[in-house]
């Protein structure tokens, strides 16, 4: 889970981020919408009422749309910045996610800002240009077997679930994991399976995976998630000490095991933590 800006982000500052306009909810005129029906009766009144509450709700519904494509927007202008353009099936998942659905409620404003966000417990949500760049370099396909370390709210689950995914992901605060699975579940990602956990250790019944997204900072690359990786798999993750800048590196391990690393760009995670 991101805590900065990557440098490549930071760098481009420049660039308009989208805006940070508020839901918008429309309550207090439902219920003065409701409130002058009143008059007309009380089937009157539940009609207005209701085709009030419609409305909003479509309204708010627009908004986040907008405010999704404009996140996308911006996000392709980082990755034309700093490489190639990402795929436009990432940029799709991107688009169709509702972030504002895995922040806190006192945050949905700001769901849409390319910032990392807190979700309590001391971890965040990264930001989307990061879950972006590691779902585009973990190169996920539909029906790939994906593990991911460090669930957080679900956000970065629930992208690699709209590339069609089979996603396992752990988390090891306990009380986040549960949010996550009623979160995920809730809105229909069946692709998603949600273990709280030591991510350290992987998930071995399922491996071997296609690819693993660890969205915390281990101070070195954790050996069984490069064990769990398939032949050919990629493993993304940020690496480097707690508190500190940290290196984006793609482990890819080849038929005969080897694997080669490469370091993509500097960041800045939560560490990866054990259970103690």
């Amino acid at each position: 889970m991101c805590k900065l800006l990557s440098a490549a982000a930071a760098a481009l500052v420049a660039i308009a981020a989208p805006a940070t306009v508020a839901l918008q909810m429309a309550v207090a005129a439902d219920a003065a919408t409701a409130e002058t029906a009143a008059d007309n009766g009380p089937a009157g009144a539940a009609q207005d009422a209701d085709g009030g509450s419609a409305a909003a709700s479509a309204s708010a519904g627009e908004e986040a749309a907008r405010k999704r494509r404009a996140m996308v927007e911006t996000i392709t202008a980082y990755s034309r910045m700093s490489g190639p353009p990402f795929s436009k099936r990432v940029l799709a998942a991107m688009a169709k996610v509702a972030r504002e659905d895995f922040v806190p409620e006192d945050l949905r404003m700001r769901a849409y800002d390319d910032l990392p966000l807190p979700i309590g417990h001391g971890q965040t949500i990264s930001q989307p240009y990061i879950v972006a760049l590691m779902t585009e370099l973990a190169d996920v396909t539909a029906g790939e077997m994906v593990l991911e370390v460090g669930t957080g709210s679900g956000y970065q689950a629930a992208v690699l679930a709209e590339l069609g995914a089979v996603v396992f992901t752990i988390e090891i605060v306990e009380p986040l994991a549960e949010q996550a699975r009623t979160r995920l579940k809730g809105r229909g990602y069946d692709n998603v399976h949600v273990r709280a956990g030591d991510g350290y250790a992987g998930w071995p019944e399922h491996a071997p995976f296609d690819a693993v997204i660890v969205t915390a900072a281990p101070d070195r690359i954790p050996p069984p998630l490069i064990e769990q990786l398939a032949s050919g798999g990629k493993l993304v993750v940020p690496v480097g000490e707690a508190g500190a800048v940290q290196q984006l590196t793609v482990v890819e391990k080849a038929a005969d095991g080897s694997v080669a690393e490469r370091a993509v760009t500097p960041v800045r995670f939560v560490p990866l933590t054990r259970p103690k």
